[in-house]
């Protein structure tokens, strides 16, 4: 029905208002243009450059042993995130995701919350990933080019590009980029193989820190301090709900998507994390921007790696900016954030919700630190699975008659588990960068303050997440 005249709601200190057909009519997204299959892969490619740079940081500040286990901690963290998520996605299905299910259970400030923990995560995660693209591009000697804000400047501006084509064309060329990742993983892993040398994982020199050994050359200590690179092997999965309004069948296809992704993220996170360790030596690969590839040494499989690493690498940049135009898309059509950046083009893509984050990014990729972005990206995306969690447990048990098509295996015990170990990842940050770890809270309480003082009042009742929440509240008055 259409909504000529703007009604006001006033519930627990927000103020909402119904928008007209008009309004939702310039914020839709193209339905029905995936299925489960190019879910799992958009999930893969999300994550899959956390496999050829980034995580071999962690060897720094755990050595193999302490890495080794903090990945374990971590894999079965993700994997019960990713069930809970899948039950949260069945119910809720929506382009917000994690903010969608927050709104749901924790109400509009646990909602925008998580949302914003959300959106900082995928704003940073892609400026990081420029930086080890500019390295893997500056090792191809592909026509002299250097790393630099030219190679970090022509990613964005290409794959924004695509994105601004259409949902479909992008998840495409997603799958396909992803594609070739897998294949040059699977290259890696059978040339590694021939490189395996078990001397190489413990190579670094034990410090004399509490319990350090040749296993743990940073003692106990050093495996919290690898948590946050142990979080970049599967960094961003949890981001395969955002499609949920592009997606057929979403109540069926979006659990399904993100579990298979993650099946098959847990196996190329084992793979790398030993054969690149093996073959070039903890200490070595501790400080590599391209670690895959001088695993290998200076062989034709090397290069074939490299090249292939690189599309590895433009597969989750590409993937990302498709995740935070989503984020920023609901909240911005929700009233959250200003309205005008969730205004879709001809193509149904939000072109705005695109660029503004994209020109931030390429702002924080100019500092070249791939590790300090990484850090504050995982900040973010830590938080954001502590308030989610919270947020299934919240709706079991206040809401148990909930239609979910998809239950969790475990229930809240499954994802109490990830939630404990969330809140340790959050706190692992700051151990590894405290200065990155404040300005990412600090951008935090800023976008807490300006919904406190300015778009709480502003919200727009009838947007689909705020529709399931008034939906939540309207059946609990009928009980």
């Amino acid at each position: 029905m259409a909504v000529n005249e703007p009604h006001e709601h006033h519930v627990g200190g927000v103020d909402s208002h119904d928008e007209t057909t008009a309004y939702l009519e310039k914020r839709k997204l193209q339905s029905g243009s995936a299925g489960w299959l190019l879910l799992a892969g958009l999930g893969v490619s999300y994550v899959v450059s956390g496999d050829y740079s980034g995580w071999n940081f962690g060897l720094g500040e755990g050595g193999f042993g302490g890495l080794a286990i903090a990945a374990v901690i971590i894999a079965a963290m993700y994997f019960a995130l990713v069930l809970g998520m899948a039950e949260l996605s069945s119910a809720l299905p929506a382009a917000g995701g994690g903010y969608t299910f927050a709104r749901r259970a924790l109400g509009p400030w646990g909602g925008f919350a998580t949302g914003t923990a959300i959106l900082i995560e995928y704003s940073i995660a892609p400026a990081a990933i420029a930086t080890f693209i500019g390295a893997y591009v500056e090792s191809l000697h592909i026509f002299g080019i250097t790393d630099g804000w030219w190679v970090y400047l022509a990613a964005y501006a290409v794959f924004i590009g695509i994105h601004l084509a259409g949902v479909g064309e992008a998840l495409k060329v997603m799958f396909a980029i992803t594609a070739i990742a897998l294949i040059g993983l699977l290259v890696f892993a059978v040339t590694a193989i021939g490189h395996f040398d078990a001397a190489n994982l413990t190579n670094i020199a034990p410090t004399d820190a509490a319990g350090a050994s040749e296993f743990l050359p940073f003692g106990y200590l050093g495996i919290w301090s690898a948590i946050p690179f142990a979080i970049w092997f599967f960094l961003a999965v949890e981001g395969v709900p955002l499609a949920a309004e592009e997606t057929s069948n979403p109540e069926r296809n979006v659990p399904r998507g993100i579990i298979a992704a993650m099946s098959v993220l847990l196996v190329t996170c084992a793979a790398v994390l030993i054969l690149t360790t093996a073959a070039g030596g903890a200490s070595e690969m501790s400080e590599s921007g391209n670690p895959l590839v001088e695993a290998l040494g200076d062989g034709s499989a090397a290069k074939i790696v490299n090249y292939i690493g690189l599309a590895g690498l433009i597969a989750s940049f590409f993937s990302i900016i498709y995740a935070y135009s989503r984020q920023l898309f609901a909240l911005s059509r929700a009233g959250y954030l200003p309205t005008t950046l969730s205004v879709t083009n001809r193509r149904k893509a939000p072109m705005l919700a695109l660029i503004v984050p994209g020109v931030i990014g390429f702002v924080l990729s100019l500092t070249g630190k791939g590790e300090l972005l990484l850090n504050m990206a995982v900040f973010g995306a830590a938080l954001s699975y502590v308030l989610m969690m919270v947020s299934h447990i919240v709706l079991r048990v206040r809401e148990p008659g909930m239609r979910r098509p998809y239950r969790t295996p475990g229930g809240i015990v499954t994802t109490g588990f990830a939630l404990t170990i969330a809140a340790i990842a959050v706190i692992a940050t700051f151990l590894v960068d405290v200065v990155a770890a404040c300005w990412c809270l600090g951008v935090f309480a800023l976008f807490m303050l300006y919904f406190a003082v300015y778009s709480r009042h502003r919200l727009v009742a009838n947007s689909p997440d705020e529709e399931f929440a008034a939906l939540a509240a309207a059946e609990e008055d009928v009980r």
